[in-house]
């Protein structure tokens, strides 16, 4: 794709282009199949209200920290945008409040992680998260999205308790990225399948253009990949997922040999436990153990571990419901 600029040059004089200009100039170059036009996230953009019945709200999240460890590493922004949305048809009406505020942890910044962010020490010196202002947007939500939740939520959870007792869900894995054929599901690469761009790695702008994204519906070319309907969007079956319990399967006592199937499966390796492991909605739960019988154990008499979660759980980095169950 190419930028459109905003200039027109007339006999070597640059002219200023008006919007609607620009508009008409990038509708015009849209039509041509060798461009792709994107335009710039609007993030002061007005949304029509959610009208009808079952309205709740929900929150989007972003973080920035100083590392990768929730154990050693801490927060230094935190922002939030809490919209509304309809229980029923999953449309995103208005936006009605939002935080974006930094905090002083206390260590030195890694330079590798402002070289990601750009928030320096001097940024963070003396600053310290809104707790009033963040508890003033968390009320009502009934729902709270990161692109990344894993991530996510055992930082702020570490750092805000209240974090703790809601219901949250992961826009990176509670929607098929994949089998909407849109190639990645890195937050950059889906706007500007979407269509937009914006200036990243700062934790508000990063909520407002995922939120375009959810609201947005699905490029056709994705819908008629996974056989959606045509309209769906994205925060559509990011609900659908996360009303739904999922359940991780250890693999307990599987043998050496079978750790490749297992990897190709999209088991994953937990090394304190040395099992490896899989995730899967509970509707398939019985599908996957008996692809374990067959593939893993050999057809023979196992048991393995079976942990729930829902969406108050999942991501958390906290234990589930376990069972033992024989296969």
């Amino acid at each position: 794709c190419r930028r459109v600029p905003l200039v027109a040059s007339d006999a070597g004089t640059e002219i200023a282009m008006t919007s609607p200009d620009a508009e008409a100039l990038a509708a015009r170059l849209a039509e041509h199949p060798d461009y792709r036009v994107l335009r710039r996230l609007d993030v002061a953009r007005e949304w029509p209200a959610v009208t009808g019945r079952g309205t709740a709200f929900a929150v989007v999240l972003d973080t920035e920290t100083t590392g990768m460890d929730p154990a050693t590493d801490k927060v230094i922004e935190l922002a939030l945008v809490k919209f509304e949305y309809s229980r029923e048809s999953g449309a995103i009406g208005r936006v009605f409040d939002a935080y974006d505020g930094l905090e002083d942890p206390g260590m030195p910044i890694p330079p590798e992680s402002t070289a990601i962010h750009h928030i320096t020490d001097d940024m963070v010196r003396g600053q310290r998260l809104d707790e009033a202002a963040i508890s003033r947007v968390l009320e009502g939500a009934g729902l709270v999205i990161a692109h990344n939740a894993g991530f996510d939520r055992p930082f702020v959870e570490a750092r805000l308790p209240a974090f703790r007792t809601l219901p949250w869900a992961c826009s990176l894995k509670d929607v098929p990225w994949d089998g909407l054929g849109l190639g990645s599901a890195k937050l950059d690469y889906l706007a500007y399948r979407y269509g937009f761009f914006f200036e990243g790695h700062r934790a508000e702008v990063d909520c407002r253009a995922l939120l375009e994204v959810l609201r947005s519906p699905i490029p056709e070319f994705a819908a008629q990949a996974a056989g959606t309907t045509s309209g769906t969007t994205a925060f559509r079956l990011l609900l659908d997922s996360a009303r739904e319990p999922s359940c991780r399967v250890w693999a307990t006592g599987s043998a050496f040999e079978t750790k490749d199937i297992l990897r190709a499966r999209g088991y994953r390796w937990e090394g304190d436990r040395r099992c490896w492991y899989g995730d899967v909605p509970r509707a398939r739960l019985d599908e996957e153990l008996a692809w374990l019988k067959k593939n893993v154990y050999g057809g023979r008499i196992a048991s393995v571990e079976v942990e729930t979660f829902d969406a108050r759980t999942r991501y958390s980095g906290r234990n589930g419901n376990k069972e033992r169950v024989t296969v």
